[in-house]
């Protein structure tokens, strides 16, 4: 009865009102279809217990092998969305998939368009195709600076008109060629790739994959490559004729991954500051702390240490800032049945575009690849243990249940479809158009 007076109390107070129509909606106008984006359903989506049981099958596989499970670290997401793990915070060693972090950091660092510039200029006096001085050459720590770089420099220079030096070759500053960090012999590199007349072999099979009709250049330069302190040398210079332009950052980090080139990696890491802000830079993006340690920017040695799940938060981190300059992860990493390098005898599914790992007791392996079922799919594997070429059928077996389960993807999607091709088109070692003219060496002196 206490809820009968309540309401008769209620009814004294606001008095008597006449009934009202519900006034009719319009049904078209509601939407009232679920939120598709909405994190809670997306997981549930991506759940898929067939994926955890092979997974586990994958993991008991190892175990039966002798394999430590606690030295394993696995993580599979659909999309953004975890599917299946197994010591996904566990840190271990991980081998060159410390290449991903170090990508990210020269991201973060340059942006995808930073070129680094070398600078050729003279002292002395020029004249009738003569310098009667030294060349210099000062260095800008360029990752990329190989044998094709150097020829298309040497006939940039008899183009404009110098066709031998009396003095030195004067090295100033990081100048690496052939990812060779002395800096003196990578002097003697580059005067030996200017004369055709000193090449051997190695310079005669990077030359037959310029255009057709390049020029062998024929630059004499009489005295011996030095290495000089930039402050004096530059400013005793007479002038500077050419600034060479590297390739795109883009361009240099997809070829250190597909090559898994240690050298490049070591010194896109000192360029990002070295791998204390490689790691820092790590967890700024969302990397648990404790889930990354590094050394160096390569991979080299066990205290390089990386979880699968940083990994996975690494991939999608760079995929994430690509997407806004019109690239994707794929556009930076090996893609299996395009690229060659670390993929050669894999059996990695088609259009992967992916990471590889291996020390002497690790064999690890990371990247992205299409499904029908369910669209992308990141991954994430670091196994520690000795048996390289076992570890690495398993992977690719993992990988290849997890295609069938979820079905071949009838084609790549726009996400991760590569558009940038190394060493093809604007992204060829060797171009002379990355030569620019500074100043013309017409009949100049001291």
């Amino acid at each position: 009865m206490t809820w009968l007076l309540s309401l008769a109390f209620i009814s004294a107070l606001i008095g008597p009102r006449p009934w009202q129509p519900i006034k009719s909606v319009n049904i078209a106008t509601v939407d009232i279809r679920p939120t598709w984006d909405s994190p809670w359903l997306q997981q549930r989506l991506a759940a898929d217990p067939a994926i955890e049981n092979i997974l586990n099958g994958y993991i008991a596989d190892l175990a039966s092998l002798g394999f430590s499970t606690e030295q394993q670290s696995v993580a599979i997401d659909a999309g953004r969305y975890p599917v299946a793990r197994h010591k996904e915070s566990r840190r271990l060693p991980a081998a060159s998939l410390t290449k991903i972090a170090t990508t990210l950091a020269a991201l973060e660092t340059y942006g995808i368009n930073h070129q680094f510039e070398t600078f050729i200029g003279w002292r002395g006096t020029i004249a009738n195709g003569v310098l009667q001085g030294d060349l210099i050459i000062k260095g800008a720590y360029d990752p990329l600076f190989v044998w094709e770089e150097g020829i298309a420099l040497g006939n940039t220079l008899q183009q404009l008109g110098i066709q031998r030096v009396t003095g030195s070759l004067i090295v100033v500053d990081r100048f690496v060629m052939n990812f060779n960090t002395d800096p003196l012999e990578s002097g003697k590199l580059l005067k030996q790739a200017m004369d055709s007349a000193t090449w051997g072999w190695q310079v005669d099979k990077q030359y037959a994959t310029l255009p057709p009709g390049t020029p062998k250049p024929t630059l004499k330069i009489q005295g011996q490559v030095q290495l000089a302190s930039a402050g004096p040398t530059i400013d005793q210079a007479s002038g500077w004729l050419v600034r060479h332009k590297s390739l795109p950052l883009a361009v240099i980090l997809k070829a250190m991954n597909i090559y898994s080139n240690n050298v490049m990696a070591e010194m896109v890491a000192t360029l990002a500051g070295g791998p204390a802000n490689v790691v820092k830079i790590a967890e700024q993006t969302g990397v648990a702390p404790g889930e990354i340690s590094l050394v160096n920017g390569s991979g080299l040695g066990e205290d390089n240490q990386l979880s699968a799940r940083a990994v996975i938060v690494l991939m999608q981190a760079i995929q994430t800032k690509l997407q806004t300059q019109n690239l994707n992860f794929a556009d930076l990493f090996p893609v299996s049945g395009t690229d060659v390098g670390t993929l050669i005898d894999r059996t990695i599914p088609q259009n992967a575009s992916v990471k590889t790992g291996s020390l002497a007791v690790v064999s690890a392996l990371a990247g992205v690849f299409p499904t029908e079922k369910k669209d992308l799919v990141w991954f994430a594997i670091v196994n520690y243990g000795s048996g390289l070429e076992t570890l690495r059928a398993r992977q690719d077996r993992l990988l290849a249940g997890i295609e069938q389960q979820w079905a071949k993807a009838s084609q790549v999607p726009p996400q991760i479809k590569a558009t940038l091709q190394f060493n093809q088109g604007p992204y060829r070692l060797g171009d002379p158009k990355r030569n620019e003219l500074i100043q013309p060496p017409t009949a100049q002196s001291q």
